[in-house]
């Protein structure tokens, strides 16, 4: 997720900047408009964005040789969109480039494209899909903060892949053997972000289930339900 500064050939650097900067310019516009519109969504976007600081600030160390990280983008995506999500995650991966080394400032574009593009485009899909089915909205979160979070490491594989294709094999065989050296860590620690960030809903719902309803998140009345059925829990 975090490709470091000088690793990617220069031509790549450019392709994924440029896919880069029209996604963050409408994620702009819409932040602009939500913002003026209801201040108040300032609470929520606060709490998505540190989440998405810290969790894809811890590194940890993975059995194949490399290290993962949590993204913390799934909780945005639902919240706001994928668009904005991504403006929030080039906000939180300039600072983590600056001052904890984790990326770089050439490397950008294609890390905005993997944590803050494709990411939360696959999770806000799986949410869009499931928002109006029976569904439980707690498994809806964990399923989109999951995949959000694997999707972005696919998407690193493949970024690294095509800027460095196998000699026998090509692209593809790069993709694998990346793949490979992401995955045995990266699923299981996206189950447990799944898990982390469905449990941080549960508290939104139980504290501030107002703006959930004001930004259509979920139906006022799946909200009312769930909120029902933590009552008669506790």
């Amino acid at each position: 997720m975090h490709i470091m500064e000088g690793f990617l050939p220069a031509i790549w650097c450019v392709v994924w900047w440029l896919i880069a900067l029209p996604c963050l310019g409408l994620g702009l516009f819409q932040l602009k408009r939500i913002l003026a519109t209801d201040r108040e969504a300032l609470a929520l976007l606060g709490v998505t964005g540190a989440f998405i600081f810290i969790l894809s600030s811890l590194k940890l160390p993975s059995v194949t040789g490399s290290c993962s990280h949590p993204t913390g983008t799934g909780l945005s995506a639902i919240s706001f969109g994928p668009w904005i999500t991504a403006v929030v995650a080039a906000v939180v991966l300039l600072f983590q480039s600056l001052f904890l080394a984790h990326g770089g400032l050439s490397t950008m574009g294609a890390n905005i494209v993997s944590m803050g593009i494709v990411g939360p485009l696959v999770g806000y899909a799986i949410y869009r899909a499931l928002r109006n089915t029976q569904v439980n909205m707690f498994l809806t979160v964990f399923l989109v903060c999951a995949f959000a979070d694997l999707l972005t490491y696919v998407t690193t594989s493949l970024e690294l892949a095509l800027a460095y294709p196998a000699a026998v094999g090509g692209v593809a065989s790069s993709f694998v053997v990346f793949m490979g050296i992401f995955a045995v860590t990266q699923i299981p620690l996206a189950i447990v972000e799944g898990v982390i960030l469905a449990l941080v809903f549960k508290y939104i719902v139980q504290m501030k289930p107002d703006i959930l309803v004001r930004l259509h998140i979920f139906p006022e009345e799946k909200i009312v339900a769930t909120q029902r059925g933590l009552a008669d829990a506790a």
